[in-house]
C-alpha cells in the first residue's frame, strides 16, 4: 500500500502513484499531464473532458477520448457551436462517449459562448489564473496535492461569469493540473518539471 509518495513505475523510475494502475495512465502521466496546453480549441477540449469526468474516474474519459473527439468534431469550437438538436440526439445515442444529457448540452452551449470570443481569449483567460510557481510548495505526497485552490475558484467564477457551464472550482483545478498551469507531479516523480 502506498503512503502517497512516488512509486517505481514499469521502467523503475518514480512516478505519481495514481499513474501506475494502467498503461494508459502511465502514458498520459508521462506525456501529457502537467504539460502546458495552449490554444482555444485545445483548452476547450480539456475543459469539456474535465466536465464529462465529473463524478467518474479519469480513466473512463481517457479511454473514450478518441470517441469524444470524433463525436464533437475534434472539439473545434466553431464546429460544435453549430451543432443542432439533431446532433445532440446523435450524441445521446453514441456509445463512444459518456451519454449524459446535461454534459452534452453544456458542451454545445459552451462552444456557442466561446464562438463569439476573439481568438486567444479563452487561452488568455485560463492562463491568467496560473499561480506563480515560486509561491507553491512542491508536493511530496498525494496528501499535499489540493483539490481546490484560490486560483481555481477564481477561474471557475471567471468562466461562469462569461456563461461557461459545468466548471466548478474542482473541475477548474483539474483543468489547471492537466494543462500545466500548475505542476502537481510529486517531488521525486520522473515527470516533475519536464518541459513540453
Amino acid at each position: 500500500m502506498s503512503d502517497g509518495t512516488a512509486l517505481a513505475g514499469p521502467d523503475g523510475a518514480p512516478r505519481c502513484p495514481w499513474a501506475l494502475s494502467t498503461e494508459d495512465y502511465v502514458a498520459y502521466h508521462d506525456e501529457e499531464w502537467g504539460r502546458p496546453v495552449h490554444g482555444d480549441d485545445a483548452l476547450y477540449e480539456r475543459l469539456c473532458l474535465e466536465a464529462f469526468q465529473s463524478g467518474l474516474s479519469w480513466i473512463t474519459i481517457l479511454r473514450r477520448r478518441e470517441g469524444f473527439r470524433a463525436a464533437f468534431a475534434g472539439f473545434r469550437i466553431a464546429d460544435v457551436a453549430a451543432f443542432t438538436d439533431a446532433d445532440k440526439e446523435r450524441l445521446l445515442a453514441d456509445p463512444g462517449i459518456i451519454r449524459n444529457r446535461a454534459k452534452i448540452e453544456a458542451t454545445v452551449a459552451n462552444a456557442r459562448v466561446l464562438a463569439d470570443w476573439a481568438p486567444g481569449d479563452l487561452d488568455t483567460l485560463i492562463w491568467s489564473h496560473a499561480p506563480d510557481p515560486a509561491t507553491r510548495q512542491v508536493p511530496k505526497t498525494l496528501a499535499d496535492v489540493p483539490a481546490v485552490t484560490p486560483e481555481s475558484t477564481a477561474l471557475s467564477k471567471a468562466l461562469k461569469k462569461q456563461g461557461i457551464r459545468f466548471v466548478g472550482p474542482t473541475t477548474a483545478y483539474a483543468l489547471m493540473q492537466a494543462c500545466g498551469l500548475v505542476d502537481d507531479h510529486l517531488e521525486t516523480c520522473v515527470a516533475r518539471g519536464t518541459p513540453l
